[in-house]
């Protein structure tokens, strides 16, 4: 097996995991889901994290949230230890969790309210996040007047309220239609543009993956593990029809070979 690659800085990563290990008590004994997981990210980056259902992969960014403790091993951010939740960063979950009976203004304000923050300051900013994600025109609108995709935009708004330096996105983008996913797919990297945010994103699709990252750490079928890290050289800022170029449909071929090796997927008839 390839050894997984990192990135070599004079500088410490601002993401350093560290031989983790994670497993879970059941009826039927112990369930192993990650083993010997060795990632470092710089400031910066977008990784994402590409794997088949039940590797890990969720497990690993809940870990990184400081929501699940690690079994075994060692995380650090900014060179302090996860050790419990971590409050500088923002997390953005499959479902957008959008209370109902809040505004989309008023829903992505609650992070400012629970965290204590200036709120004309935080107001300023929801407005400039909904600007940005075209949803200005609804700011005063409730999730259920909302499409799926203005929701998990609202969603995305929240959890960049508070300006963190690490975005948590756990296949934020899977329950939508293939259009609006491509758009909200488009509307996030413009949002990294905007600042320096490391991004940690979760996803089974190859595609998205490689439109969106910097590098393309894939996972192993469960337990866990880091199988191979794919850099991604391609220009920025990113174009849908950039799916279409010789070198995109490489990186395609390679990661999908790399899953046929590993039995994910199974072309007999």
């Amino acid at each position: 097996m390839p050894a997984p690659q990192t990135m070599q800085s004079a500088a410490p990563p601002h993401i350093a995991i560290s031989r983790v290990s994670k497993s879970f008590a059941s009826r039927n004994g112990t369930v192993n889901a990650l083993t010997d997981i060795n990632l470092s990210i710089e400031k910066g980056e977008f990784i994402s994290i590409l794997g088949p259902s039940g590797c890990g992969k969720s497990t690993l960014l809940m870990l990184l949230s400081g929501l699940l403790p690690v079994t075994k091993g060692r995380i650090d951010v900014d060179k302090k230890h996860i050790g419990g939740p971590n409050a500088d960063a923002g997390i953005v979950f499959q479902q957008d969790v959008l209370l109902e009976w809040r505004t989309a203004l008023q829903n992505i304000l609650i992070q400012a309210e629970i965290r204590g923050s200036d709120m004309t300051e935080a107001r300023e900013r929801a407005h400039t996040l909904l600007k940005m994600v075209s949803l200005e025109d609804f700011e005063g609108s409730f999730p259920k007047e909302l499409s799926g995709g203005m929701r998990q935009r609202v969603s995305i708004c929240r959890a960049l309220l508070h300006k963190p330096p690490l975005l948590l996105m756990d296949e934020p983008f899977g329950a939508l239609d293939a259009m609006t996913r491509d758009q909200l797919q488009i509307d996030l990297l413009r949002l990294c543009t905007e600042s320096d945010m490391t991004v940690f994103f979760i996803t089974h699709s190859i595609t998205e993956a490689i439109f969106l990252s910097d590098r393309v750490v894939v996972m192993s079928p469960r337990p866990g593990r880091i199988e191979r890290i794919i850099d991604i050289d391609l220009p920025r800022p990113r174009r849908l029809a950039m799916r279409e170029d010789p070198k995109f449909l490489q990186y395609t071929r390679e990661l999908t070979a790399i899953f046929k090796g590993l039995g994910v997927f199974r072309e007999e008839y």
